[in-house]
């Protein structure tokens, strides 16, 4: 698979899970399935079996620059930045440390950092929640 099929499709993905359900809860979603690709990209490596190893890890850092293309510059600004040089750090950190004597140590600390990033999305999700208004119902109007 090439690299522009792969990011085609991880913006497919993004876009999907964005349609599906609310931003916010997809970007979770995608972190989550991140955390899982690269634990099952490190086992896999572990039992010796490479290919489906690099799978994995090719999915996981398709869902990362899936996710740091659909960043609005616009509206975020440094914050927006800040993410987009985050989530490539994190693609760059995860091609790095695999297949790599200490690529454990470093997976753990990958996906660490990941799962404060989808905490943090959370708990920002959590924060709208609570935020909104509920919709006024047309019946009560009258």
């Amino acid at each position: 698979m090439t690299q522009n099929s792969t990011a085609y499709r991880a913006n497919n993905a993004y876009r999907s899970a964005a349609v599906t359900v609310p931003p916010l809860k997809a970007t979770v979603m995608l972190f989550d399935g991140a955390i899982t690709l690269l634990n099952k990209a490190q086992e896999a490596h572990e039992r010796k079996q490479y290919e489906q190893g690099h799978e994995y890890l090719t999915r996981a850092t398709a869902i990362l620059r899936g996710l740091s293309h659909n960043i609005n510059f616009e509206r975020g600004g440094q914050v927006a930045e800040r993410l987009f040089q985050t989530y490539n750090a994190l693609i760059m950190a995860c091609l790095r440390a695999y297949g790599r004597p200490k690529s454990r140590e470093s997976f753990r600390r990958i996906i660490a950092g990941l799962a404060e990033l989808r905490d943090a999305w959370k708990f920002v999700d959590a924060s709208a929640t609570k935020l909104r208004i509920p919709p006024v119902d047309s019946a009560a109007r009258r």
